[in-house]
Formats: structure tokens, C-alpha cells, sequence
């Protein structure tokens, strides 16, 4: 590497996710539709003596207080394992900008950001990447190869879903919800949601009036028991006329999907502290060459 290599990491979003039970290992089987959005981190890989991670922009304290680079640094030793060479001497500046412990995937954004750079500076093709990125956290795979993608198991079985762009408002929170509270809350009350056939459907032929009514997240009821705001949200998008609402991922952040961008300006002049995305970005750039 003789200059450096800049790749985005992109914040996603779950259209739905599907909690099917717990496992021997004690992760859970899951379904869900991860959603690229515009919202991204960038990271930029430099040449230097050992591997080093330096955190800048405008949620880095965020970050630090949730553990800081721990997944760029399982990451890069997860890519240094598989291909049995040293950790990649390098100096990582990641410019943090996706909320941090929000249920939006930013810290496996960032790791599958980073196997996909040391992807291109050692010759390894996407394919490789996904089944690196399933050592380093179950919504890194499906992270890896961009744009839309259906997973399932504990997220690394992983194929396309060819998703129309759809326009989200976001409404994150000041306080943070840890994944695996989420789930230890899922299994003392939760339960399944239904087959996700006709929501998937109308991701893949842009009726987004479907698609409102059907999303829904499985650990969304168990969070929202304890941290009653989430539901409260919800109820105020709906109101103001959202296709459809609801917690992402392991929250505690809320999701409404808009008819478009000038209704997506007005629910989120209606709920102080939102802000507008798009997913997939219409100009992302997509490997499809690891998804089977």
C-alpha cells in the first residue's frame, strides 16, 4: 500500500427481524433483511509499524465509551488468521458517524469495512470475506458484500434481496441497549413473528404500502417493556401518517418509513431528535460475487 485506502461503512437497518430460538452455543437463529443505508463511517487505512486504530469524528466519544475498536481489532485478526499472516501493519482512522450501540450495525459496518479494504489489498475476493467475517460478529457476513441482503441462522447464511430504495426517518436515542440484554429479554417473553414471504415481496417490487404495514422486529416488545419511549415513538410516527414503524434490530433506535422525502421531512419535523435516510443508496457499490 503506497497511499491510502478510504472504504464507507454503512449504517443498516432490520426491515424485519425474526427471532426463531436460542442455540446450543447460546447465540440465537434469527431471519431478517439487512438494509444498507446512505448514513455511513468511512475509514481510511495507512501504511505504519503495527496495527493501529484511531477514532475521530463527531460520535468517537460514543464509541469509546461502548469499547471502542474492539471489532476492527477481532477483525483484523480474524483476515490475519484465515490467510495465516501477521496482523496487517496499518494505521486505521475510522470517522464515526453512525450512532453507536443503536441496533443500526455500526460497529459490524466498520469491521466488514475493514475486511473488505485488506480484501483488496491482498487479492481476496468477497466470497473469502463473508466467511472470514462470520468469526467476527453475526451481522458482519451480511454487511460485507453491500446492498440488500436476506440472513439467516446467526446471520451468516446470507443471499440478495433485490431492494427498491426506500426512505426511512430515524430517531435514535441517549441511551444504549446492549444485543445481548436484547435477546436474554427475548427469551424469558418473547415470541416469534410470521413468515416473512409478502414482506420481502414488496422490498423486492417497491409496494411500500405493503411493506409498512408488514415490518416488525421480534426483540422490539421485550426492549420496549423496558424502555417505554420506544413504543411511545412509534405511536407519534404513526400518527402522523408513517407507512409503518418500529425498534431496529437491538435498538433502541426507531425506524418509520416514508412515502417519500417530503413526507420523510415532515414525520421528522414531528419527533424531535429524527433525522432522513435512504436504503440501499442508489450509487452504493455491490459485490455480489460472496452472496449465494
Amino acid at each position: 500500500m503506497t497511499s491510502p485506502v478510504v472504504e464507507p461503512a454503512h449504517a443498516k437497518l432490520n426491515v424485519f427481524l425474526r427471532v426463531l430460538g436460542r442455540r446450543g452455543d447460546g447465540s440465537h437463529d434469527i431471519e431478517t433483511v439487512l438494509l444498507p443505508l446512505d448514513l455511513h463511517d468511512v475509514l481510511t487505512l495507512e501504511p505504519a509499524e503495527a496495527f493501529v486504530v484511531e477514532i475521530t469524528g463527531a460520535r468517537a466519544g460514543e464509541l469509546e465509551d461502548a469499547g471502542g475498536e474492539s471489532l476492527l481489532a477481532a477483525a483484523a485478526s480474524a483476515f490475519a488468521e484465515a490467510l495465516e499472516i501477521d496482523l496487517p501493519t496499518i494505521h486505521v482512522v475510522l470517522d464515526k458517524r453512525i450512532p453507536v450501540a443503536a441496533g443500526m450495525g455500526g460497529g459490524s459496518a466498520d469491521a466488514a469495512a475493514l475486511l473488505r479494504a485488506l480484501g483488496r489489498l491482498h487479492g481476496v475476493r468477497h466470497g473469502r470475506l463473508v466467511d472470514i467475517a462470520a468469526a467476527v460478529g453475526s451481522d458482519v457476513p451480511g454487511l460485507v458484500p453491500g446492498g440488500a441482503v436476506h440472513a439467516a441462522g446467526r446471520g451468516d447464511r446470507i443471499s440478495p434481496v433485490h431492494a427498491q430504495t426506500t426512505t426511512w426517518v430515524v430517531r435514535p436515542f441517549g441511551f444504549a441497549v446492549s444485543t445481548r440484554d436484547a435477546y436474554a429479554w427475548w427469551d424469558e417473553t418473547g415470541s416469534t413473528g410470521p413468515d416473512p414471504g409478502a414482506l420481502i415481496a414488496a422490498i423486492e417490487t417497491g409496494n411500500d404500502e405493503l411493506l409498512g404495514g408488514a415490518i416488525y422486529d421480534d426483540l422490539q416488545a421485550p426492549v420496549a417493556d423496558r424502555h417505554p419511549e420506544i413504543a411511545e415513538t412509534i405511536g407519534v410516527f404513526l400518527d402522523e401518517g408513517a407507512l409503518g414503524a418500529i425498534m431496529t434490530g437491538s435498538g433502541p433506535t426507531v425506524v418509520a418509513l416514508a412515502r417519500h422525502l417530503g413526507h420523510a421531512d415532515a414525520l421528522a419535523a414531528a419527533v424531535p431528535g429524527s433525522f432522513v435516510v435512504t436504503g440501499p443508496p442508489r450509487t452504493m457499490d455491490v459485490d455480489r460475487s460472496g452472496v449465494v
